[in-house]
C-alpha cells in the first residue's frame, strides 16, 4: 500500500533484542513539537508505559512515540516501571526534548522484564535526526501475533494523515492487544485535538472486539505538529474516522485465526448506549462466532445473544428483527430459499448481521471476527 507521509516526521525502526525474527522498536518523531492526545486501557494491570505515557497525554504536547513489540513489560513491579523510564529518556536524550514529551508503548508477553542489555545497546547506538519516514516499516515493527502490517493514509485539506496500528487478539475495549498511532501535519489546537480524538476512538477502536479479553496495554495517540497549517476541524475530525475505522476493519481482518470480519449493526435501540452493547453481545457470542466460521445459517444464536442482555428490560422479542447482509430471517417465516441466501451470504469474507429492536432511534455498529481452530491453537501455544 502506498503511505502518503506527513511533513516534519522522522522513523527508526530496529532490532533491540526482544524477538529474534524481525524489528521489535519503533520510534516516531516529530521535527518540532506536536500538540497530543491518547487514550489508554483501563485495565487495573496496566504496565509502566502505560503509567508514564498518561503523563505525556496528560500535558497535550509531545514530540515522539517510542513503541517496544514482543514485551508488555507488564506485571514487572518497581524493575519495570524503572526500564521503562530508562527506555524514555534516552530516545528523549537523543531527540533533545524532555521526557515527559515522548510517549512510550509496549507490546507482547505479560510478566517479563526488558532484556535491557540488548535495549540499552540499541539505545546508546540511536542517533538522531533519523533518514525519513517510513510508516510501512513502523507498523510492522509493532506486531506481534499480526500477520501482515497495518497502514492507512489521507488528506485533508494541505494537510496528510497517516495511521499505523497492531492488534489481532486480547481485544475488547476498553481499549480494543491494541496500538495505533496516527500523525499529521495539520494545525490543531490541544484541546480541539483531544475532543475529536476520543469521539473517533469510541466510535471505532471502541467498537471493536476478537475475544472479549482486554489488553493491559492498549495504547492510541496521535501527534499533530502542524507545519501544513489550520484544517477544517469538521473535516479533519471526518477524515481521522475513516481512516481509524478502515484500520479497525483490518484488524478485525487480521484476527488471530480469522478468516471472516463480521459486522454487527444495532438499530431501533433505545440510545446508541444500548445499540453497543446489544451489538457487542453478539460479536462476541462464541456461537455467533463458530455458526458465521462454517457459514451456518443459525440465526437462533443470534436471537440467544440478544436475549442475554436481561437487564435490557425494554426488549421485547415481538418487536425485534433480526438479519443477515440484506436477508431478514425473524419474524419472518424461516424457508429453504431464504436460509440458502443467508448461508451464501455467511461464506463471504465479510458477514453482516443487522439487529432491529424496535424502541427508538439509537444505534451503533460493532466489529469483529469469526471463532477458529486457528485462534485456539495459536493461544494454547503462545508462550511456548
Amino acid at each position: 500500500m502506498t503511505v502518503s507521509l506527513p511533513q516534519g516526521f522522522r522513523t527508526h525502526t530496529g532490532n533491540c533484542g526482544i524477538r529474534a525474527d524481525r524489528d521489535d522498536f519503533l520510534v516516531v518523531a516529530s521535527d518540532v513539537p506536536a500538540t497530543l492526545s491518547a487514550v489508554f486501557t483501563r485495565s487495573r494491570f496496566a504496565g509502566p508505559s502505560v503509567v508514564l505515557s498518561r503523563e505525556t497525554a496528560a500535558a497535550g504536547t509531545g514530540r515522539a512515540i517510542v513503541a517496544l513489540s514482543g514485551n508488555a513489560n507488564v506485571a514487572t513491579g518497581e524493575d519495570g516501571l524503572r526500564d521503562a523510564r530508562a527506555v524514555r529518556a534516552a530516545v528523549a536524550g537523543v531527540l533533545g526534548a524532555a521526557e515527559q514529551e515522548v510517549l512510550i508503548a509496549s507490546t507482547g508477553l505479560i510478566g517479563q522484564r526488558y532484556p535491557m542489555t540488548s535495549v540499552q545497546a540499541h539505545l546508546d547506538a540511536l542517533r538522531a535526526p533519523f533518514d525519513g519516514a517510513d510508516f510501512t516499516a513502523a507498523a510492522r515493527a509493532i506486531m506481534t501475533t499480526d500477520t501482515r502490517p497495518k497502514t492507512r493514509s489521507a488528506r485533508c485539506g494541505a494537510a496528510t494523515l497517516v495511521g499505523v496500528a497492531k492488534g489481532v487478539g486480547m481485544m475488547e475495549p476498553n481499549m480494543a492487544t491494541l496500538l495505533t498511532f496516527f500523525f499529521t501535519d495539520a494545525q490543531v489546537e490541544s484541546a480541539d485535538l483531544d475532543a475529536l480524538f476520543r469521539r473517533v476512538v469510541d466510535r471505532t477502536f471502541n467498537a471493536l472486539s476478537i475475544d472479549t479479553d482486554t489488553s493491559t496495554s492498549d495504547t492510541a495517540a496521535v501527534l499533530a505538529n502542524g507545519v501544513a497549517g489550520p484544517v477544517d476541524l469538521a473535516e479533519f475530525e471526518k477524515t481521522l474516522g475513516e481512516l481509524a475505522l478502515d484500520l479497525v476493519k483490518d484488524i478485525a481482518r487480521d484476527g488471530e485465526g480469522a478468516t471472516r470480519l463480521i459486522e454487527v449493526e444495532v438499530t431501533g435501540a433505545r440510545d446508541a448506549e444500548q445499540a453497543r452493547r446489544v451489538g457487542k453481545v453478539v460479536v462476541n457470542s462464541p456461537l455467533v462466532k463458530t455458526a458465521v466460521h462454517g457459514a451456518d445459517p443459525n440465526w437462533g444464536r443470534v436471537a440467544m445473544a440478544v436475549g442475554k442482555c436481561e437487564d435490557d428490560t425494554d426488549i421485547d422479542p415481538g418487536r425485534v428483527t433480526i438479519g443477515f447482509g440484506d436477508v431478514e430471517v425473524y419474524p419472518a417465516p424461516p424457508d429453504e430459499a431464504r436460509l440458502s441466501r443467508v448461508a451464501a451470504h455467511l461464506k463471504g469474507d465479510e458477514v453482516l448481521i443487522r439487529v432491529g429492536l424496535g424502541i427508538a432511534d439509537g444505534a451503533f455498529r460493532v466489529y469483529g471476527c469469526d471463532l477458529t481452530e486457528g485462534y485456539v491453537r495459536l493461544n494454547a501455544d503462545y508462550s511456548t
